[in-house]
């Protein structure tokens, strides 16, 4: 067995900080209105699909563009990348700017679209 590198002790330890949402629960949620939903992944990632009333804000960005994007501490954001690994991050980093109900979408873009649910 691998001993986890890094990276995943990074992802590992912000997953024991933040609130994970299944693909499922997030499309309830963002169906009915009651979320806001942050692709972190790349541009050229977010180009290729991605999540029908997702905004875009990469990785490195998402620090500097979210204030204005949602100004409101208590929305629900959910965050999602490729996997769940850089969005377990982005919700991290919002929980420690003030976002008091920030989630990190199991599993990203892949299991949305494993579980059959509707992209762009």
């Amino acid at each position: 067995m691998e001993r986890p590198n890094r990276f995943q002790k990074l992802v590992a330890a912000a997953k024991e900080q933040i609130k994970e949402i299944s693909p499922n629960d997030a499309a309830l949620e963002l169906g009915c209105g009651a979320a806001t939903l942050i692709d972190v992944r790349a541009a050229d990632d977010w180009q290729a699909g991605h999540v029908r009333g997702a905004k875009h804000f990469e990785r490195g960005e998402i620090e500097v563009e979210i204030e204005e994007a949602v100004p409101d501490l208590d929305q629900r954001i959910i965050c999602y990348c490729g996997g769940g690994s850089r969005s377990a991050l982005a919700a991290e980093s919002l929980q420690k700017m003030g976002y008091r109900n920030v989630r990190s979408m199991t599993g990203g873009f892949r299991a949305w679209k494993a579980a059959g649910l509707p992209t762009l």
